[in-house]
């Protein structure tokens, strides 16, 4: 659902198509890893969408956008930023992710080092995001992670 998602908004905000291909294969990956029981996937999969959804509600106002445009659909029947609403659609995606690593990290009845396994994961998908998003993202994406981390 989510690299479909991805797909879509590639063709509302082309520059940062690039990007988009390279973030899908953490989706796989969290898909192929979790789908095995792999604590790492489970760490990846939590990691990537809580700092997304941490940056689209505290620091990029996406979330906030977001919910006005909803609205404004609702009332209108029309939407002037469909950006704006996939980026919302991304957030909820997002929290249903979340939810499902929680839930099957949880049905692994983890020992001490899967919890490792899992913080490793977690670390490794996060590095990965950041590094892509310097390398392949628009001059936008590079300057919000200027921001994030004060670079």
């Amino acid at each position: 659902m989510f690299v479909f998602g991805l797909t879509i908004s590639a063709l509302f905000a082309p520059e940062w198509r690039v990007l988009h291909v390279f973030q899908a294969l953490i989706y796989v990956a969290v898909v192929t890893m979790t789908r095995r029981k792999m604590a790492v996937g489970f760490g990846a999969g939590l990691s990537v969408p809580l700092f997304w959804n941490a940056l689209s509600i505290f620091v990029m106002g996406a979330a906030r956008d977001g919910r006005k445009e909803l609205a404004t659909v609702v009332r209108t029947g029309h939407t002037q930023h469909p950006d704006v609403l996939l980026s919302l659609f991304a957030g909820c995606g997002h929290v249903l992710i979340i939810i499902g690593c929680i839930a099957g990290f949880i049905r692994l009845r983890p020992s001490a080092g899967q919890w490792g396994q899992l913080l490793v994961g977690g670390v490794v998908a996060l590095s990965y995001l950041i590094a892509i998003v310097f390398i392949f993202g628009p001059p936008q994406g590079v300057e919000l992670m200027k921001h994030v981390f004060g670079v």
